[in-house]
């Protein structure tokens, strides 16, 4: 623990229970739940609640496993933004999407509810899928795959998915998929250490509007800032790069940033806390084991226009293993509660506190 940063990670909850590593966290937009994948072909959710120690005091239990019937790997899973289904994507190139059989409205934590049902399989990738996100009218669903390709569907009543567009632009594995926060861009990183952003022509289909050139080497995880003017990248080549939006269609490198020895698998741009000029906390982890968050904050210079100050780190978040995934909780009082994944299979849950 750094002795000299404004706030520490405190672990607030330890999950165990899948049989091999932990891929990714996926927290539940609207009610208090939290998903996980893992190599051992199942997700996992987790609900939590106030525990009995107090306010701050969370208390988290497991629900449910789905057994999802991929026959290998589940390598990432997404929420819709109404918080009813979740989609998965798998090695075994598919990705399934899931519903509950009786979703009601209420604040329960989702205990009282029927059993997950696959109402959709969708196929076309060639090879294991890496990545899938919703974008955030909930109305497209994008995935992509060591085939390098990145697949738009339209979600339509009664779990009807039409593919909009199937887009080509990588020459190598497209690792990370990720929708804007208000608009219905998206972008796709690569192992051609690329990021490639799309948008629909209303005559045409979807296309690549801007290649975003600059990591030496595979980009891992992109993450938007909650009010999406600019976007966060990590790679192999052990930087975090954040993207400016200076015109409509175009973006520029702003700020590298550095803070870990190995491979940066992923990352997560939440709201944060504090002043309100700040544009929330980049939490980043990967292959060495540490969590950093970094509060980044806008400055009047035209030619920094932002800044980053390290708030808190952990090493050794999950012992010697690779963490895998990071994400802040997108519910309104907790935005001081991300979770990770790693390779001990383990989910892990932490709060950001004052030192």
């Amino acid at each position: 623990m750094d002795v000299d940063l404004p706030c520490r990670l405190e672990l607030i909850s330890d999950l165990p229970g899948h049989d091999e590593r932990a891929w990714q966290v996926a927290w539940n937009p609207t009610k208090p739940l939290l998903a996980s994948c893992s190599a051992d072909k199942s997700v996992r959710t987790y609900s939590y609640r106030p525990s009995d120690h107090g306010s701050k005091s969370l208390a988290f239990s497991h629900v449910g496993t789905i057994p999802t019937g991929h026959t290998k790997t589940v390598r990432s899973i997404a929420w819709a933004p109404s918080g009813k289904t979740l989609a998965a994507g798998s090695f075994d190139s598919n990705v399934s999407v899931w519903e509950r059989e009786d979703v009601s409205d209420s604040e329960d934590s989702g205990e009282t509810a029927g059993d997950w049902e696959c109402v959709t399989l969708l196929e076309g990738h060639e090879t294991e899928c890496k990545s899938v996100g919703y974008s955030s009218s909930g109305t497209l669903l994008a995935s992509c795959s060591r085939d390098k390709t990145v697949w738009i569907w339209e979600v339509q009543p009664d779990a009807d998915f039409e593919c909009m567009g199937v887009l080509m632009e990588h020459s190598q594995d497209v690792k990370c998929v990720a929708w804007h926060p208000s608009e219905e861009i998206l972008a796709s990183s690569s192992y051609d250490d690329t990021i490639k952003l799309y948008i629909d022509d209303p005559s045409e289909d979807w296309y690549c509007f801007s290649t975003l050139s600059g990591h030496k080497s595979t980009v891992w995880s992109l993450s938007w800032s909650p009010q999406g003017s600019y976007l966060a990248s990590s790679s192999d080549d052990l930087t975090i790069r954040i993207w400016k939006r200076v015109e409509e269609h175009k973006w520029k490198s702003v700020l590298e940033l550095r803070g870990h020895e190995r491979s940066i698998y992923s990352i997560s741009w939440g709201v944060g806390k504090g002043a309100s000029e700040n544009l929330g906390w980049l939490a980043t982890t990967g292959g060495d084991g540490k969590i950093n968050v970094w509060e980044i904050t806008e400055t009047q210079h035209t030619k920094d226009p932002l800044s980053a100050k390290l708030l808190a780190r952990v090493s050794g978040a999950h012992d010697v293993n690779d963490i895998n995934s990071v994400s802040w909780c997108p519910r309104l009082n907790h935005s001081d509660l991300l979770a990770t994944a790693g390779d001990d299979g383990l989910v892990k849950v932490w709060r950001v506190m004052p030192s």
